[in-house]
């Protein structure tokens, strides 16, 4: 009879524990419908991490997405749902701009034939429409190149002999931004 009630006694317990877990489960009101995804520039596989970049991912609804989906001459979030983030582990050459060493925003311009490309102060910000001009640190021109068809959004490196490019790439437009990281240009002395 002792058995009977100890086995009644761990069923019951496990019952209630069951349907309190399902009670205070996790419960998600809406997700990102476009991934998130982190980038790191290092010099060698191995190396420290020079920069870092924190973005959203949307994917292109048709092959002319600058233009249509993001419109020309209007500030974008560089991204999709939360503003693009990038981190410099020291201190950089952004284009002819000194930047020191910190988190900062980045964000576009998009036109046909160039982006203006800013680096603005204000972290921890939902897409563009925070964006002061008061808080830009950094602001340069590039030119856009055409490439291959890429359907998601995406940010990488490219190494080069006088330091690296941050290359933007969505659709079939690519944008080359310098970066001179100090590391990079003490290895060439």
């Amino acid at each position: 009879m002792g058995n009977i009630k100890i086995y009644s006694f761990v069923i019951a317990l496990f019952t209630v524990l069951l349907f309190t877990n399902e009670l205070n489960a996790q419960k998600f009101e809406r997700l990102d419908k476009n991934p998130h995804d982190i980038v790191y520039y290092r010099i060698g596989k191995m190396g420290l991490p020079q920069v870092k970049v924190v973005y959203g991912r949307p994917e292109a609804k048709d092959q002319k997405v600058f233009g249509t989906q993001v419109p020309y001459g209007k500030i974008w979030r560089t991204g999709s749902e939360e503003s693009t983030e990038i981190k410099f582990y020291q201190d950089v050459m952004f284009g002819n701009k000194f930047v020191k060493a910190g988190t900062y925003v980045l964000y576009t311009i998009p036109n046909e034939n160039y982006w203006t490309i800013i680096l603005n102060k204000k972290t921890d910000t939902y897409g563009s429409c925070f964006y002061n001009p008061e808080d830009d640190i950094a602001k340069l021109e590039v030119p856009t190149v055409k490439g291959e068809m890429m359907e998601s959004f995406s940010i990488g490196f490219k190494r080069q002999d006088y330091g690296s490019q941050m290359v933007l790439a969505w659709a079939t437009t690519r944008v080359h931004i310098p970066l001179y990281t100090e590391s990079r240009l003490i290895s060439k002395i």
